[in-house]
């Protein structure tokens, strides 16, 4: 497999990952952080750490308007349980 291939599927599996937290939105980000070590923000923080080390401009709330696919204001109001 070449570079570009690995590159295409590694973007590929990123924007099935995105898809299926798109489409679980129950699951909430403290149930991610509990089973796997991280959340939707850790992705976005990711996210916008290898922008900055590729020299794009890219901060935190544009990645996790990436990774929530809105911003996160409006997916917390939408879709974040209260806290027991």
């Amino acid at each position: 497999m070449s570079e570009q291939q690995a590159m295409a599927l590694d973007a590929a599996a990123f924007r099935r990952l995105l898809k299926h937290l798109d489409e679980n939105k129950q699951v909430q980000n403290i149930d991610l952080m509990n089973l796997a070590g991280f959340c939707r923000n850790c992705l976005a923080k990711w996210y916008a750490a290898e922008a900055q080390a590729q020299n794009l401009d890219i901060d935190y709330e544009q990645a996790r308007e990436r990774v929530y696919g809105m911003p996160y204001a409006e997916w917390k109001d939408k879709h974040q349980t209260p806290l027991a």
